[in-house]
């Protein structure tokens, strides 16, 4: 039996993809659902990290309602032949990458301005102001997602509206490599530098003011959460980043002289760090449990009265 490697593509995507996409919905959707109920109907008062929590739950949940049709499509070896719903679960699938990255900036920036100022008399710990952050940012990934938009409707015009393609695979006017470079570095790098940086403000204050009272603090939840959010994203969207660009670059600069299977190899590992860095949907309601004001207190409540009432 001789080896083909371009059958390795098809295979991923039938197999790994759909099973993976799969996975992600049925943990994904039912953690992300609760998040929000629970905001909804157990939150008497909203604090501005509720806001912000409440926003990336309503984004991860209609990406992950999108990646079933994703999973089928997949499973069954076809592609998306309705050019709406291809530039729609692209948009969705972006606007969600970069948007939650950003609230957890916001998050993490409430985190550090709440052990700094404990009375909450910061004006970025207010709601109004959570709400204007919130608004601003939904306009920045918007804004930052747009041309992609521009680039799928042209990709899906050069192919007669038949053939759906992903992001690092798309043909259109745009340098496809700057603007991934660029989308890069606005819609991740930068946000994650600012992750570090809060991890960073929120060890050197709580440092500071075991130095002050001469011992050692009990406040470390905050670092502990805003440092595990830095590691997520940068385990989860590094890889994803890298091999997209990688991707790109090989596909418009050196496309010429590469060999086919050398090809293939780029796409396949640029396919396993797909569902990677979308994963993030799945884990984000563990850090609403944690770190939403007493939601997990006022979460566990409502619960314990919905199951007395049914005994």
């Amino acid at each position: 039996m001789v080896f083909n490697c371009t059958t390795l593509h098809g295979h991923l995507e039938r197999y790994y993809l759909s099973s993976a996409y799969a996975i992600e919905s049925c943990i994904g959707v039912p953690g992300n659902l609760l998040a929000l109920l629970a905001y909804i109907f157990c939150l008497s008062e909203w604090q501005s990290c509720n806001i912000y929590l409440f926003n990336l739950a309503v984004s991860n949940l209609v990406f992950l309602c999108t990646l079933p049709r994703l999973s089928y499509l997949y499973a069954n070896n076809q592609t998306e032949t309705q050019p709406f719903a291809c530039v729609f679960n692209r948009y969705v699938l972006h606007v969600n990458l970069y948007s939650s990255i950003l609230f957890m900036v916001w998050v993490s920036m409430d985190r550090f301005l709440l052990v700094k100022y404990p009375s909450r008399n910061h004006y970025l710990l207010r709601v109004r102001t959570a709400l204007i952050l919130t608004g601003l940012s939904w306009i920045a990934v918007n804004v930052e997602v747009a041309p992609m938009v521009v680039l799928m409707v042209q990709d899906l015009q050069s192919r007669n509206w038949s053939l759906c393609k992903d992001f690092a695979s798309l043909n259109g006017d745009m340098n496809l490599l700057g603007y991934s470079l660029g989308l890069t570095l606005t819609g991740y790098i930068v946000p994650l530098l600012a992750l570090c940086g809060f991890s960073y403000q929120i060890a050197h204050l709580l440092h500071t003011q075991e130095k002050a009272l001469q011992h050692q603090t009990t406040y470390k939840r905050p670092l502990r959460i805003v440092a595990a959010t830095t590691a997520m994203f940068l385990i989860l969207y590094t890889p994803y980043h890298v091999m997209r660009n990688i991707r790109i670059a090989f596909r418009q600069l050196w496309a010429p002289n590469t060999e086919l299977c050398t090809k293939t190899y780029l796409e396949v590992v640029y396919i396993l760090t797909r569902p990677i860095a979308f994963f993030q949907s799945v884990i984000n309601p563990v850090f609403y449990f944690f770190m939403g004001d007493k939601f997990r207190e006022l979460l566990l409540t409502k619960i314990r009265k919905l199951m007395r009432r049914t005994v």
